[in-house]
């Protein structure tokens, strides 16, 4: 399984990527990148930078509108795996471009 550590997103054929951000991102037409700011829900680190010492809610999301974020997150990936297999990776039909 791909997985993200200091910045390098590994696969398990041995590639890696080099990351900017901090996370991958999926939007609704399935196009995939980089987030830069954790600005939804996030830790608030202490001074020297790597203690979490709070937790950042601007929005105050409660803990049903982020599993709902999640299902909604969830969704859209398994949307993308889906038109992967129907639509190859080769046509645009695997994205949703009626939701650009």
């Amino acid at each position: 399984m791909a997985e993200i550590k200091k910045r390098i997103l590994s696969f398990m054929s041995g590639k890696k990527v080099k990351l900017f951000g901090i996370c991958i991102g999926i939007s609704p037409s399935l196009e995939i990148g980089e987030c830069y700011v954790p600005n939804v829900f996030s830790h608030k680190n202490n001074v020297d930078g790597e203690s979490p010492i709070g937790i950042g809610n601007p929005s105050n999301l409660s803990k049903d509108e982020l599993m709902e974020l999640a299902d909604y997150n969830i969704r859209l990936w398994l949307d993308f795996k889906e038109n992967i297999r129907k639509h190859g990776i080769e046509s645009v039909k695997v994205f949703n471009v009626s939701s650009c």
